[in-house]
């Protein structure tokens, strides 16, 4: 997803970025795969050739966050895993530049709990959710935590919003808009299949010829990605403490199983 974030940015703001991975086999498959989605623009005529040229040209990558010293905003993009986000936080106060905002892309965790591993730089952490493909999808939920400040907050639209964004504000809650709202209803679906109310293929035709959604609960979690659905699923019960929140059995056995959607070739569906 941080790709998706880097190449919007690139193209789109048209401003410069650094990728950081400390895998650099994974910022080499990045940026191919960078190329792959601009020339897939060239062929449709959304972009020329030397537009193209330009944004990959934006696009620096390191494997050392020391090479942040001079960044203006951060985006942090790394898997739904609170302690790896707040040592990364933590990292990030004392390796970016004292006006720099840190946002995180998480789609559930408090932004406030993020924010206070930054310490001193609690007022410039703020939530910033792109929704996937970051590319194609239009909006971008923001999401200030507890200690954010006003200037942090316009920064962070206006930068949104120059992507090419369309912006909503959430509270800082478990799940926040989006995943308060989507995730029980995938976990849903997932606990129809699991007790048989249906066939897999009849649930997701149901929703989406008989409320219009444009692709079947159980396909989405399949390209959202089932560990992610779980992950929040889990975040979402454990800080509401509500029993309508319970993770589908069967979400955590595929988990358990490697089967965890498009990403690595078995879901619901295999690819």
């Amino acid at each position: 997803m941080g790709l998706g974030i880097a190449l919007v940015t690139a193209n789109v703001s048209k401003l410069p970025v650094l990728l950081l991975d400390t895998n650099e086999s994974q910022l080499n498959k990045g940026l191919k795969f960078m190329d792959s989605l601009l020339k897939k623009d060239i062929a449709k005529g959304r972009l020329t050739e030397e537009q193209a040229d330009e944004a990959r040209a934006r696009v620096k990558t390191t494997q050392n966050m020391a090479d942040f010293s001079d960044v203006d905003f951060a985006i942090e993009a790394v898997s739904e895993n609170p302690a790896l986000k707040a040592k990364l936080f933590s990292d990030l106060a004392q390796a970016t530049p004292k006006h720099a905002i840190l946002s995180t892309n998480t789609s559930s965790i408090s932004i406030t709990k993020i924010a206070a591993a930054a310490k001193g730089r609690e007022e410039q952490v703020i939530g910033m959710h792109f929704m996937n493909p970051v590319p194609v999808m239009k909006l971008v939920e923001i999401i200030p935590g507890l200690a954010t400040s006003n200037e942090v907050l316009k920064a962070t639209k206006d930068l949104a919003m120059a992507m090419g964004k369309t912006c909503t504000v959430s509270q800082d809650v478990p799940g926040f808009v989006a995943n308060r709202l989507l995730m029980p209803y995938i976990n849903e679906a997932i606990i129809a299949y699991e007790t048989g109310i249906a066939s897999k293929e009849d649930i997701d035709t149901t929703m989406k010829l008989g409320t219009n959604m444009p692709m079947g609960p159980l396909t989405l979690a399949d390209f959202i990605g089932l560990d992610t659905c779980l992950a929040i699923m889990k975040v979402l019960h454990e800080q509401l403490g509500d029993t309508k929140y319970r993770p589908s059995v069967l979400l955590n056995k595929m988990v358990d199983a490697g089967w965890v959607g498009k990403k690595s070739g078995r879901g619901f569906y295999i690819y």
